[in-house]
């Protein structure tokens, strides 16, 4: 028998969508704050040359710095104000979660509720800025030496003051786009970070698809491999979507207590475990890892002799660490994998989960409360982690594996469809919760208007 709830759950349609003005509000106040943000993508930093800055991408793309300009929509590669985006933030707030897990006055705060965790943001924050500060740093100082002995330099007027402007613009763009996910987070629909880290991605596929069929016109590319990619694509999308919302539920008893007729009634829910508890964490840390070193020697590359024994080194490790090599699939494969145990161990403690139902007198049905209850969440977990890395390792390596032997330029990697599926799936989620409380308001007024009538 289907309950009420889901019955209006069923029924929600676009006229009821029609109806829902707040809901319409929060979107187009979305919209609003995602084309403010792609806007800002184009505003370049003040004193750089757009030309030679071009150039300069195009001799280090394959490193860290095409993750980055990915994430952030290209912004990167035009080093706009926001050319850091919000990696930053996400690089302090795993920190953060970190030490939380590892440092008991972090992990005191952690369980002091909304005040810790508003403390644990502030701590985030200030993560944030020295991030952006010390990245921004760097940033400004290679594109200076960029070009300075050809004599065509990245940046106009190179010193000091260039510098201390490029940190104090860097900063000031990061810390607008964290202001402005908490205003479409607090506003609009959806996680806002989130939200503007999948606007970025998406902004990357028309010319994705551009290239594709450009490559299809001129001959370069076969129209059945163009077919055959859209395929794949389309179905490691359906494959993320059935995975991400796969759930292990384990069923909590909790004792018999008084109903409100007299009988004694056992109530039971459910806890979930997701098959990916980690997220898309673990594909972020290992490519981020791996191509650390690449981005570090191809700048260090410029000031080195290729025909010396360093530079030797060098070219070997670029060479074996590109996408697509022997070498860099299996290392990021086992990266994936480590970082998905490494990180599900950081966001769900088993001992502190089973000592919370010890205190609310939940029990799991043949378990014993307490250490056999942690020891049976470890066992369970572990086993659906071990799926869980299998998926992530699959959908992140069949991409780069793909776009590496079809010589196509890789935008829609495995961690940006994670991403962007993950995002979108959660923001369709809360429209759908907004209409279903939007249809219960409806119900309640018919209820009171009829209680009145009588």
């Amino acid at each position: 028998m289907a309950s009420r709830a889901d019955n209006i759950a069923s029924s929600l349609s676009l006229a009821n969508f029609s109806k829902a003005t707040e809901l319409k509000n929060r979107i187009w106040f979305t919209i609003a704050a995602l084309v403010v943000f792609r806007f800002l993508s184009f505003v370049p930093l003040p004193g750089v040359n757009p030309l030679i800055l071009e150039s300069l991408y195009e001799q280090t793309r394959g490193g860290i710095l095409d993750l980055f300009n990915t994430f952030s929509g290209g912004s990167l590669e035009r080093m706009s104000l926001i050319a850091l985006g919000v990696m930053p933030y996400i690089t302090a707030s795993i920190v953060i979660q970190l030490a939380a897990s590892l440092h008991p006055a972090l992990a005191a705060l952690k369980k002091e509720g909304a005040t810790g965790r508003q403390k644990l943001n502030q701590y985030t924050r200030y993560g944030t800025v020295f991030l952006c500060a010390i990245q921004g740093w760097f940033l400004a100082s290679g594109l200076e030496a960029y070009g300075a002995s050809s004599g065509l330099q990245a940046v106009v007027i190179p010193g000091l003051t260039f510098r201390i402007t490029a940190v104090i613009s860097l900063v000031g763009g990061t810390m607008f786009l964290l202001w402005l996910g908490e205003q479409i987070t607090s506003r609009g629909i959806g996680n806002g970070v989130s939200l503007i880290i999948m606007a970025g991605i998406v902004a990357q596929f028309p010319s994705f698809g551009a290239n594709l069929f450009e490559g299809a016109r001129s001959g370069s590319i076969s129209g059945f491999l163009i077919v055959g990619l859209i395929l794949i694509l389309v179905g490691l999308v359906l494959f993320i979507c059935f995975m991400e919302r796969a759930q292990r539920r384990l069923l909590i008893q909790y004792p018999k207590r008084a109903s409100a007729k007299g009988m004694m009634q056992a109530d039971r829910s459910h806890l979930p475990l997701k098959l990916n508890t980690a997220g898309v964490i673990p594909p972020i840390f290992a490519s981020s890892l791996l191509l650390l070193p690449l981005t570090i020697s191809q700048f260090a590359g410029q000031s080195i002799d290729p025909e010396s024994g360093a530079g030797g080194i060098i070219n070997t490790m670029n060479f074996y660490l590109q996408h697509g090599q022997p070498l860099y699939l299996a290392l990021y494969a086992a990266g994936i994998i480590f970082f998905s145990f490494f990180y599900t161990a950081v966001v769900f403690n088993p001992e502190e989960t089973a000592e919370n139902l010890k205190k609310n007198g939940g029990f799991i049905p043949g378990i014993r409360p307490g250490k056999r209850t942690q020891d049976y969440l470890d066992y369970v977990l572990t086993r659906i982690t071990v799926i869980g890395a299998i998926y992530l390792t699959l959908v992140c390596v069949i991409p780069e594996y793909m776009f590496s032997r079809t010589g196509i330029q890789m935008v829609m990697g495995g961690t940006s469809l994670l991403i962007v599926v993950n995002v979108t799936v959660d923001t369709i989620s809360q429209i759908q919760s907004h209409l279903l409380a939007h249809q219960y308001g409806d119900l309640i007024k018919k209820a009171k208007l009829k209680g009145r009538l009588r």
